[in-house]
């Protein structure tokens, strides 16, 4: 299922510095996560689609990448987003 307009809107909202801002790493992050989920759990179904495996783990990489780039900036930040995005247990 691709992302919505009405979800991405949300998370926008919620993770955004602003009312518009969609291109903040903050946002990217929650959007990535979001797809990342998804994919998980068309994968967990289709064990055998090595397609959606590679897309999967290029997101997974791209979001490794920006949480760094978080991370040496402001590490508060960094540690909220985890918190708030569940990334880690």
């Amino acid at each position: 299922m691709p992302l919505t307009k009405e979800l991405k809107k949300q998370l926008t909202g919620e993770f955004g510095r602003g009312p518009k801002d969609s291109g903040s790493p903050e946002v990217q992050i929650a959007l990535l996560t979001n797809r990342i989920n998804q994919m998980t759990g068309h994968m967990q179904l289709h064990s055998k689609d090595y397609a959606s495996r590679r897309g999967l783990l290029g997101m997974v990489s791209r979001r490794r990448r920006l949480l760094d780039y978080v991370k040496r900036q402001d590490p508060q930040l960094y540690l909220d987003l985890l918190r708030r995005l569940e990334i880690r247990k």
